[in-house]
């Protein structure tokens, strides 16, 4: 009775962003396409490269899979995003895509990345001749005994969606969101 037009109207969907990033700002601001995706343009056009021709892409069905660089910029999306802003309808309507579509096309991308033929050559272990120039830094620069032992330690933190139930201040991080702290640590020793 308080309204003049009825609230049953739906409300019309937004134009997708996607288009927008991988035709607009991919050409003419490449600085805004690194911001929203993570990476630089380069570096989307080789990963792109890289797995458009895996069998993951491909289906025997009537309804074809949307473009590669768009199932990527997806990933990717949501990748760098958290909380709310990597939600399935949140990257759903940045993308004018289903809200169950975001997951499908980063399990298509992590299936195609984490395949042993694109580790086997994104992955690589140092030649002996990194291997010698870092000993003879970490000698020059560091503790002396350390020159024969290799060790890599990476950190991240990975965005809660909410705080735990259980010690919930502990997940609190200095970024002011609740998160896990992992680090990763490799040990190769060659005396």
């Amino acid at each position: 009775m308080r309204y003049e037009e009825p609230c049953d109207k739906p409300i019309p969907r937004p134009p997708a962003q996607m288009p927008h990033t991988l035709e607009v700002l991919k050409i003419e601001r490449p600085d805004q396409f690194r911001e929203i995706l993570r990476v630089t343009l380069h570096t989307f056009d080789k990963l792109r490269e890289k797995i458009e021709h895996d069998p993951v892409f491909f289906n025997n069905s009537n309804n074809a899979q949307i473009p590669v660089k768009e199932q990527l910029a997806i990933a990717l999306y949501r990748f760098g995003h958290d909380g709310n802003a990597a939600s399935q309808v949140s990257v759903g309507r940045w993308a004018g895509a289903g809200k169950g579509s975001p997951a499908l096309h980063t399990k298509h991308i992590m299936t195609a990345i984490l395949r042993q033929s694109f580790m086997s050559e994104a992955v690589q272990m140092p030649t002996a001749e990194e291997k010698s120039k870092a000993k003879a830094w970490v000698e020059a620069h560091s503790c002396r005994a350390w020159r024969h032992g290799w060790i890599f330690v990476d950190g991240t933190l990975i965005p809660l969606f909410d705080r735990p139930h259980w010690y919930g201040e502990s997940y609190f991080d200095r970024k002011c969101n609740y998160s896990l702290n992992i680090q990763v640590c490799c040990c190769l020793t060659d005396l």
